[in-house]
């Protein structure tokens, strides 16, 4: 993605620690020249010299077929939010939006081994819901495997990293102040959200 050098995440550690953060992202994968996407809910591995995302597909799904053989991109974004110019010294200004984005590219190997699914799944319950996690070893296996039929698991190791965050930077520390207590007041979560990492920046 086109990032300006004052928008740069720097630190590949913040990197990661954003898409944990806000891992329900989307996956994007080439069929025949033209893009497809699916919105899945990832788990971010990076306990080992690899950075390992991991998540699974509706069986079904047609990009099952591709992200083995293509180079895949998943976007992490959130929060974001509408920036008025009200919030600006300047009369002779424009709107814009603040947001956060990291690009993680790689290719995905899909998991077969039975271990290794049930694995990856009980890694997705620790992470998401780890209080499931006592219902899931009480489900019958019949029910386990039925289910594990209708998806396919994957783990795709990241080879590139690209990350933004379009947080006012170029705006003075006034002005900034202005947006933050604007988002603050808001009554969504996402834009008190965004008004903590723009704080972040004075």
């Amino acid at each position: 993605m086109f990032i300006p050098n004052n928008f740069k995440i720097e630190h590949e550690a913040e990197q990661i620690a954003f898409m944990k953060k806000y891992s329900f992202a989307t996956i994007i994968t080439v069929k025949n020249n033209i893009p497809i996407a699916t919105q899945l809910p990832f788990v971010v591995n990076d306990t080992s010299d690899k950075l390992i995302l991991t998540a699974h597909f509706a069986k079904n799904n047609e990009q099952v077929a591709y992200i083995s053989k293509n180079t895949s991109l998943v976007i992490f974004t959130e929060p974001h939010a509408y920036i008025s110019p009200l919030h600006y010294d300047k009369v002779e200004s424009v709107p814009t939006w603040d947001y956060i984005a990291v690009h993680a590219y790689g290719t995905a190997k899909i998991i077969t081994d039975e271990e290794a699914k049930i694995n990856a799944l009980e890694q997705m319950i620790l992470f998401y819901e780890k209080d499931y996690l006592q219902q899931w070893n009480n489900l019958s296996e019949k029910f386990k495997k039925g289910m594990m039929q209708g998806i396919v698991i994957f783990e795709l190791e990241v080879n590139e990293l690209q990350g933004q965050k379009k947080l006012s930077q170029n705006k003075t520390k006034e002005e900034r102040q202005r947006i933050i207590q604007q988002l603050k007041s808001s009554p969504s979560k996402m834009d008190n959200d965004l008004a903590s990492y723009i704080q972040d920046t004075l």
